[in-house]
């Protein structure tokens, strides 16, 4: 019998990955269109991508797929072909839809991997141990957005720019830089003046982007997030609200990483690229723009709390690591250390939400810099 779901408790798969003697390769990529059947898309995907031991997240909706997984080095052309099928799959589109958008004009042999929407970005520092379980969901969309008006839609969004028009562009000091990643992600790396639009979600952002920019219609835009998906459909929102000259940057801050080192151009991204794996980080640039949430000395690494019962995610030094014992606070610091029991009574009950220590709002953690 075939499973379509995991079955075996994350540390022993953890264990698992570590013995593993092959390299792996984290990757990540997108794609908008439209998908008839999520549901069948996502259990013909879970059973041959678990079968080539892939790793990850991959999230399916009725606008399109959002993966980052971790795939062995010997079997990646294998998986770029499983994917390949997945997108030119007739089956899982409507004959209507196909026929109604020019760009999802078909044939026997329709490849999209070539299309310039779905790139698989190589993560740019990686061991390949940044998953160890494969997890596919069905969602509403692959990206939260929180868009509600019935008149948006993703089949007009600004033009790409790859890394050297990129450079080109924001050469000119007219043209402004937005970056559509969360505030935490901001903090750790930014291009050269780029706008930050502070928040702790996409969804708050995208109004904000429209109000912050409102006077800035017939201005460049050139928008981008980590691996294109958010600053895709944010420039689709620009447009849809009356703004003229929307770009956004093909393959995100991991494309243009790879492009500066393949063709020696110059990097204008500072600091460290956030990312959403285990690894929590990778360097782009050589600078450290930002600061040890507890001592205030120039770091750029960014961890959980130890403490389950909090989790935190914050920015810490070595030395404050060693201190709090990967804590972010003496408070935290005591809990990890009374019996498990007394431990799981403080935390019952408790509802973390999204526990993110945000300074551009002002809402500091009581416990942090004590």
């Amino acid at each position: 019998m075939a499973y379509l779901h995991n079955r075996i408790s994350q540390k022993e798969l953890k264990e698992q990955l570590y013995k593993e003697t092959f390299k792996r390769i984290t990757v990540s990529f997108y794609k908008y269109f439209p998908v008839y059947d999520p549901q069948k898309c996502r259990d013909d995907l879970y059973l041959k991508l678990n079968a080539l031991k892939v790793f990850g997240r991959i999230y399916i909706a009725h606008e399109g797929i959002n993966a980052q997984v971790s795939v062995p080095e010997y079997s990646f052309e294998e998986f770029k072909e499983i994917i390949e099928l997945a997108l030119s799959n007739r089956q899982l589109i409507n004959d209507n839809q196909i026929t109604s958008n020019d760009h999802l004009k078909t044939n026997e042999n329709l490849s999209l991997i070539s299309h310039p929407s779905l790139r698989f970005n190589i993560a740019v520092n990686d061991n390949g141990k940044s998953f160890w379980v494969l997890k596919i969901k069905v969602r509403d969309k692959i990206v939260t957005d929180g868009i509600t008006d019935p008149g948006f839609s993703m089949e007009k969004t600004g033009n790409y720019v790859d890394a050297e028009q990129f450079n080109a562009l924001t050469n000119d000091t007219t043209t402004i830089v937005v970056d559509m990643r969360n505030h935490y992600e901001y903090e750790v790396g930014h291009f050269s003046n780029a706008l930050e639009i502070p928040s702790d979600t996409f969804r708050e952002q995208l109004p904000m982007a429209v109000e912050m920019l409102e006077d800035k219609k017939d201005t460049t835009i050139i928008m981008y997030c980590t691996g294109g998906i958010r600053c895709e459909k944010a420039s689709a929102y620009l447009l849809h609200h009356g703004f003229k000259n929307v770009f956004h940057l093909e393959g995100g801050i991991i494309n243009y990483a790879n492009t500066v080192k393949e063709k020696h151009i110059e990097n204008k991204f500072l600091g460290k690229n956030f990312v959403f794996d285990d690894r929590l980080g990778e360097k782009i640039g050589d600078e450290i723009i930002s600061k040890c949430h507890q001592c205030g000395k120039p770091t750029d690494t960014h961890v959980n709390c130890i403490n389950p019962g909090c989790h935190l995610l914050f920015i810490q030094c070595d030395e404050c690591k060693v201190k709090y014992e990967q804590c972010c606070s003496s408070e935290c610091q005591v809990i990890i250390h009374l019996p498990e029991e007394e431990q799981m009574k403080i935390r019952k009950g408790v509802d973390k939400g999204r526990n993110v220590f945000n300074k551009s709002k002002k809402r500091l953690h009581p416990k942090l810099n004590e």
